[in-house]
């Protein structure tokens, strides 16, 4: 595996005073040598004004945020990193690498939950290059493998977490966000590795049941609803009537036998626990 490595380059401005001053003085000397007629001399020369003219293409910019990776005839040689104007081996190829954070966010898939439901999701992923020898020599194209790698964690995660929470405490992608978004960064980072990536952050940016099965989904759900209201109206009922019975067995100016205690239970559940307003009775005759 290709690490990166940091190369030792001249600084730019340097460089280009140096060589624009040697390529002025041995164009002089060139045509000076000629005027007196020494034409090895001044062929000498005019090799040199070429050769410097030729190591003014070893200029290149560097911008910040951003590496350039320098290979010489194949083999890679280091990178620089360091923003500005800089001179290296005019035959180094340069090849620029953005070290800027970027984002992805993939498009809407369908796949099955680990109940089996299908469910539309998508996600951002915040990355940035952090070895630009392995985003360049390790990978073919580091942004598409992201890209697509970034697409298969998401489909993974999808099939190891319902979509709702059928039990008190159970991880799901609606209702737990945030371990989700964490298990979804951590498969994310471990398929960029190997190109050189860092994943900044990972999270779900849309999650709904799909079409075909929307419709069915919202009964179920607001059946669950209405279950669970049922339970906690029951339960609350139930400690209402206990109370009510406690309080009038302790009093001394009521007495009921079990007959009636079971009768005004019975009476208590329906109003209580009724989802429509009770008509009241009066009774006017007598107890017996």
């Amino acid at each position: 595996m290709i690490r990166e490595r940091e190369v030792s380059t001249v600084p730019g401005l340097v460089a280009l005073f140096v060589l624009l001053g040697l390529i002025g003085f041995a164009g002089y000397a060139s045509v000076h040598a000629f005027s007196q007629e020494d034409v090895w001399f001044g062929l000498g020369w005019a090799l040199v004004d070429t050769m410097t003219f030729v190591c003014l293409f070893g200029l290149f910019m560097v911008n910040p945020n951003e590496g350039r990776v320098l290979q010489l005839f194949g083999d890679y040689r280091g990178t620089v990193s360091t923003p500005g104007l800089r001179w290296a081996n005019p035959f180094y190829s340069k090849r620029h690498v953005s070290l800027r954070i970027r984002n992805f966010e993939s498009g809407q898939l369908k796949v099955n939950d680990s109940d089996g439901n299908l469910i539309e999701i998508a996600a951002v992923v915040v990355w940035k290059v952090v070895d630009t020898a392995e985003a360049c020599f390790e990978v073919d194209d580091y942004d598409h493998y992201v890209r697509v790698q970034s697409e298969a964690a998401v489909r993974n995660l999808a099939t190891r977490y319902p979509y709702d929470a059928h039990v008190e405490g159970e991880v799901s992608l609606r209702g737990s966000t945030a371990d989700v978004a964490a298990d979804l960064k951590r498969e994310v980072q471990a398929r960029l590795d190997k190109a050189g990536v860092r994943v900044i952050e990972a999270r779900l940016s849309h999650l709904a049941y799909a079409p075909e099965i929307a419709s069915a989904m919202l009964r179920r759900q607001q059946a669950g609803a209405i279950i669970a209201a049922r339970e906690k109206i029951v339960k609350g009922a139930v400690g209402m009537v206990e109370m009510a019975l406690q309080q009038l067995s302790e009093s001394t100016h009521v007495a009921l036998d079990d007959e009636r205690k079971a009768a005004m239970v019975s009476n208590l559940l329906v109003v209580l626990c009724g989802d429509k307003e009770t008509q009241p009775v009066v009774n006017t005759g007598s107890l017996r």
